[in-house]
């Protein structure tokens, strides 16, 4: 009886064990993912600032 309560309650470890680590996986996947898209959303917006710069310089050298 008292092996069959063993191996019952270190299944039921093992599956809460696993259980976790696959919510955590899910977790880290989830900040990875928004990590990379604000590091997208930064890029954009540096590309379009540095665009709008240029656009400012030539406009002042065509003036002057």
């Amino acid at each position: 009886m008292v092996k069959v309560s063993t191996y019952f309650a270190m299944s039921l470890g093992a599956f809460l064990f696993w259980q976790s680590m696959d919510k955590v996986h899910v977790w880290i996947a989830l900040r990875q993912d928004e990590k990379k898209e604000r590091l997208e959303k930064e890029a954009e917006i540096r590309r379009v600032r540095e665009e709008l710069l240029r656009e400012q310089a030539s406009q002042k050298d065509s003036l002057a």
